[in-house]
């Protein structure tokens, strides 16, 4: 196998390809024929609806889960992830919506939680500096490494979050409702975040529920629905297009708004005419 550590792929260049990826629970089908590749420098959002299949998907990205059928391509080559260790050696790295941080802990101790650098005399001074290098190169705005989680806002946990995701450079990072209850100023903080992980050359796939995130940051915009593809859209997609792929249905609220308002527009322009 080509040596596909510590090295972001040229810009545009395919990281990860899946073809036909199926995961069934028993009976229960949670995924059916997903296609999805994701390029260096690339965000793509991935979107549906509860129960979709998102959180599968990542889960099964991330090595938690292995499919039932398919093919996971990454930098040009057939892999199996057998646990989140394999993901995480290929260059796969996750941020799940927990941020599974420990909030007695400071941020050193955090970023390098189970990857210390000489556990048995734990080199503070290289891990405070790495520690540092990883939150400048993301303009983060943590006060200080030696205080502890607990006293972080939650937009400066999940950068955290996200430092500790590059510690082994990945080529491609997962990210789990990333702004989920964040309020705005800690939203475009994030937002912001991930524009520099992108920049970094990283490939991103991004879960999100929230519209206006999506168009934000993202190049492409992968809906899923009960398990399967569903459309691919750009940024510029209307809500109308969005929502009609997300539930399956074209006559829903927001296509019923739209569609009034084109009335009224229609009107308007007609009575000045």
């Amino acid at each position: 196998m080509t040596d596909m550590s510590n090295h972001p792929r040229p810009a545009g260049e395919l990281v990860l390809s899946l073809r036909g990826i199926s995961k069934s629970f028993g009976a229960v089908s949670a995924l059916t024929d997903i296609d999805l590749d994701v390029h260096a420098g690339e965000v793509v959002a991935l979107v549906g609806d509860n129960g979709a299949g998102k959180s599968t998907l990542v889960k099964t990205l991330a090595g938690v889960h292995q499919p039932t059928s398919g093919t996971i391509t990454f930098c040009g080559e057939t892999v199996t992830m057998t646990d989140p260790s394999a993901a995480l050696n290929l260059g796969i790295a996750t941020v799940f919506q927990d941020l599974a941080l420990c909030e007695n802990l400071d941020v050193v101790a955090n970023i390098f939680l189970g990857r210390e650098l000489k556990p048995l005399q734990l080199d503070e001074t290289a891990m405070e500096v790495r520690s540092w290098k990883l939150l400048n190169e993301l303009s983060a705005r943590i006060p200080s490494v030696r205080i502890p989680i607990a006293s972080l806002s939650g937009g400066q946990r999940q950068t955290v979050a996200i430092a500790r995701s590059l510690l082994l450079e990945p080529k491609l990072i997962l990210l789990d409702e990333p702004t989920a209850a964040l309020g705005v100023a800690q939203t475009a903080e994030v937002l912001n975040l991930i524009e520099r992980v992108r920049d970094r050359g990283l490939g991103v796939i991004m879960i999100s529920h929230n519209m206006e995130d999506v168009r934000a940051v993202a190049d492409r915009i992968v809906v899923l629905r009960l398990g399967r593809n569903n459309g691919v859209f750009t940024p510029d997609a209307s809500n109308q297009e969005l929502v009609g792929a997300i539930t399956g249905a074209a006559d829903n609220s927001v296509s019923r708004r739209a569609g009034r308002r084109q009335t009224q527009h229609d009107i308007t322009e007609g009575g000045q005419a």
